[in-house]
């Protein structure tokens, strides 16, 4: 137990000579977190727009005044023809075209349906697909009041039966903001970032300088090395998790709605998997520019693909679907997003824990025994 206490004390040595070290686990996770907080958003704000109006009556102009009101669109250009349109959209300038027909008013009024044309520009189908929504909305309200005010003009005041009025309540994410649900997705990314890395560097660069030699015929037992490094950066992951999550709470008000306790303990058993990839990394890497390269690419990109942290795993192919339960981060994710903003506690969460714990046992275990037989 001292050897291993001494190996410990040795690596926190290193890590007080080394300032970048500090920088790395103490500055470097908050500033990321605010960079990608406010980048890794899919909300769309400000749909720009231009309006051929071919009517130019006032039941034209009031139908416009209801995409102004909204608070999303930014009507940017009022124009006059097709090719002015399809100019705009083709130099990326407005993302939705509207088109109002002539006799729009007179159409509407008496009782013909008049057509509105919409054209996006469907380059980014994410943000026309959002935009799509809010005209399909502000459409649905206008003639929702056009019909009503038909109706008391011709004397009636309620509306004929069966008309439902739907009442939406959002849970969990009531503004329906996607940071939301990224930021706590960002955690696990920044953790794996921080564990992983250090793990796989750390021990490369004893390689390179010559110490790793220098432990290995001292009279230290495999296990003791391994538990000497491991632990170190153990403390360092749940102190950046610490220090993310001040930060989380901080800066884009997002509380922790579960307990915190089990929390900590998922990551914990989230640790043990980065610290078996990065020892495995550090087992087939030579220098620390092969450990960084193996660990981003071969370790990280995958991960952050396949875990349901930008992308649904639903919407992927079904060989690929089965690939994401090899990912520990997928696992994570779901517990990590569970506590944070729903709530739930290992009771919903148990079959994720048990399968991550499982997993970081199963990893840990082998790079322990190929980075065993590399000492041997």
């Amino acid at each position: 137990m001292k050897i291993i206490l001494h190996i410990i004390k040795k690596e926190f040595l290193q890590f007080k000579r080394d300032p970048k070290m500090l920088v790395m686990v103490i500055f470097a996770p908050v500033i990321q977190l605010i960079f990608l907080g406010y980048a890794a958003t899919f909300d769309v704000n400000i749909v720009h727009t231009a309006v051929f109006d071919m009517d130019r009556s006032s039941g034209s102009r009031a139908f416009v005044e209801q995409f102004e009101k909204s608070g999303y669109f930014s009507i940017d250009y009022y124009i006059h023809d097709y090719e002015e349109l399809n100019t705009l959209v083709n130099h990326a300038k407005v993302i939705v075209g509207i088109v109002i027909p002539r006799n729009f008013e007179k159409d509407m009024y008496s009782g013909k349906k008049p057509v509105v044309q919409a054209i996006f520009d469907g380059s980014d189908g994410n943000t026309a697909s959002i935009a799509a929504g809010y005209v399909q909305s502000i459409f649905t309200s206008y003639a929702g009041e056009i019909m009503q005010e038909m109706i008391s003009n011709k004397g009636q005041f309620v509306l004929p039966a069966g008309t439902l009025e739907p009442e939406t309540r959002v849970w969990y994410n009531p503004e329906l903001k996607t940071r939301k649900f990224m930021v706590p997705g960002i955690v696990g990314l920044l953790l794996m970032l921080i564990t992983l890395i250090l793990t796989s560097l750390a021990i490369v660069k004893e390689k390179e300088i010559g110490t790793f030699e220098q432990l290995i015929v001292t009279p230290i037992k495999p296990y003791q090395l391994i538990i000497g490094k491991l632990v170190p950066f153990t403390i360092v992951g749940l102190l950046a998790t610490v220090v993310v999550l001040t930060a989380m709470q901080v800066i884009f008000n997002i509380p922790v709605r579960g307990s915190t306790s089990f929390l900590f303990v998922a990551t914990t058993i989230y640790v043990l998997s980065l610290l078996g990839l990065g020892l495995f990394v550090s087992t087939i890497s030579k220098t620390q520019q092969q450990a960084m390269m193996l660990a981003i690419f071969a370790i990280m990109l995958p991960m952050v693909y396949l875990s349901g942290f930008a992308f649904p795993i639903e919407n992927m192919p079904k060989s690929i679907q089965y690939v994401t339960y090899l990912i520990p981060l997928r696992y994570f994710i779901t517990i990590i997003r569970g506590i944070i903003l729903k709530g739930i506690g290992f009771s919903q969460l148990w079959v994720e824990t048990t399968v991550l714990l499982l997993m970081g046992i199963a990893i840990l275990l082998l790079s322990s025994l190929r980075f065993k037989r590399k000492l041997d």
